[in-house]
């Protein structure tokens, strides 16, 4: 279960500009492994973003420009944010009401009777 605390600070976390929500971010970049060559390998391009107030952790190593990575971290953050400041609406129990009750079982007898007549009663 989410905190409200957790839930307000990240909702308003999604509110600030990207140079504000940077800041409050801590900033690791390393070498991204996979296929790219030399570039990729030899360059910290990667980038990962840890939200302070929040605790949340995103990466994103798929380009070979640090900028570029470090924009689609922020974007992976921002959505990250949203899903956690998303409070669910709750759900109320709904009963049939009485029109629906009585055309179920209006239409129970109805197949019942077209039952009764097939087995033939001879």
């Amino acid at each position: 279960m989410i905190s409200d605390e957790l839930r307000a600070a990240a909702r308003r976390a999604g509110a600030l500009p990207d140079e504000a929500l940077l800041a409050e971010c801590e900033e690791a970049f390393f070498v991204g492994s996979g296929p790219g060559g030399q570039h990729r390998n030899k360059t910290e391009s990667a980038v990962r973003l840890v939200h302070r107030p929040t605790g949340v952790t995103v990466t994103a190593t798929e380009r070979r420009s640090q900028l570029q990575n470090r924009a689609a971290a922020l974007a992976r953050l921002r959505e990250r944010l949203g899903a956690l400041a998303h409070r669910p609406k709750p759900r109320r129990p709904t009963k049939p009401t009485r029109g629906s009750k009585e055309r179920r079982i209006a239409e129970k007898k109805r197949r019942g009777e077209r039952k009764a007549t097939r087995r033939g009663w001879d």
